[in-house]
């Protein structure tokens, strides 16, 4: 009995979440491809969230089969012309097809109609990042701090550099800093790598350099994460902590602000770990994703909704990463198509397909190990 009830709990509290989140997502990111792709006069034959068998769908009028499949990790439009579903041009049935219905497949199209949906698919995810965002600061606004320190911790780079309480931050590699979350954000994704940190003390402008430490916590959940730090803190008396609340207009110019962090904070993160100033067993797959969304929803819908926002941002960079059959690999062959004024080669992109696959596949068998070793310990 007890097995049966983990079993539903798991069900219910971690795959139910993941799975609509996940759904979510690719409906926006695909539906990105459909549209831009049908206004451009590219026919789709086939409209898929999930990979695998159809567990239920239709078509329309316009002869596009719409599905539920039966795989929830991903999804995909087949476009008139496409050999499958990575948007590989069909070689010899594209060779019988007149001029007119050539002109409707994604491989007949004209190069920009051809990039521009193409891009469509992370461009949708970065939108509706930035309206997530927008809705949660409309309605919830946020807490900030003032970055002013109250204590420093010893032995932390902070104290090696000099910093005291009652400094306050006001830049970091010359980037201004408002909140103490700004200074939060900018060191953690910097571990092992050298900052300048400018404070103000006693009306005068000092600038100290330090290198945050590479530190391995725990999160409410219990994870374990690394992130750097400089060892600082700030309270209520030093930091003045206050709800602030934005209007429609405002909250969208702090959702593009919030996006453009996640951006720059994964490609930070990227780099951590090519360089190895973070561990690559911090790289999570699916499983760790279902996982996150379970936890995730026990704080609420919004924290939730919030977690599906970053997971849209990262959807969106993955599927900008230059690798065939990604969406970045075919904007790469797009762009030698323009240099070179022809296409590139089908047998060259074959070879460029099994070859992305490859690294694709691998990246996950890599990840899911991450996430089977942190859940096993």
């Amino acid at each position: 009995m007890d097995t049966v009830m983990a079993a539903v709990n798991f069900l219910t509290g971690y795959m139910v979440p993941f799975i609509l989140v996940i759904s979510l997502l690719v409906f926006v990111h695909e539906m990105g491809h459909y549209l831009v792709g049908r206004w451009c006069g590219i026919r789709s034959t086939a409209f898929s969230v999930g990979f695998g068998p159809e567990l239920i769908g239709f078509t329309d009028k316009r002869g596009t089969r719409w599905k539920i499949s039966a795989v929830p990790l991903g999804g995909y439009v087949k476009f008139f012309g496409d050999e499958d579903v990575s948007s590989k041009p069909d070689s010899d049935g594209l060779s019988g097809l007149t001029l007119e219905e050539r002109s409707h497949t994604l491989a007949g199209a004209k190069l920009w109609k051809r990039a521009a949906t193409v891009a469509a698919g992370p461009i949708a995810n970065f939108i509706l990042a930035i309206l997530i965002f927008t809705v949660l600061f409309t309605i919830y606004g946020r807490m900030i701090s003032d970055p002013v320190v109250s204590e420093v911790r010893p032995d932390s780079a902070a104290q090696t550099a000099g910093i005291l309480p009652g400094d306050r931050l006001i830049a970091i590699d010359g980037e201004k800093v408002q909140t103490f979350e700004d200074v939060r954000r900018y060191v953690s994704i910097r571990p092992g790598t050298q900052i300048n940190v400018t404070v103000e003390r006693d009306g005068r402008d000092l600038s100290l350099p330090m290198v945050p430490t590479r530190t391995e916590t725990t999160d409410q959940f219990g994870n374990k994460i690394e992130l750097g730090i400089i060892g600082i803190t700030t309270d209520q008396t030093r930091g003045n902590f206050r709800h602030v609340s934005y209007t429609p207009v405002e909250a969208l110019v702090e959702g593009v602000r919030e996006t453009g962090h996640v951006i720059t904070g994964t490609f930070n993160y990227i780099g951590n770990l090519v360089t190895g100033r973070m561990n690559a067993d911090q790289l999570g797959g699916p499983v760790r994703v279902a996982q996150a969304s379970g936890q995730v929803a026990t704080l609420g819908v919004g924290a939730l909704i919030q977690l599906a926002a970053v997971l849209s941002i990262s959807i969106g960079l993955l599927n900008l990463m230059p690798v065939p059959i990604l969406d970045g690999g075919h904007l790469v062959f797009y762009a030698i198509e323009a240099v070179r004024g022809r296409p590139v080669g089908s047998g060259a992109q074959e070879v460029a397909f099994r070859i992305g696959l490859a690294m694709i596949f691998s990246l996950m068998v890599f990840a899911t190990w991450n996430d089977i070793s942190s859940l096993i310990g």
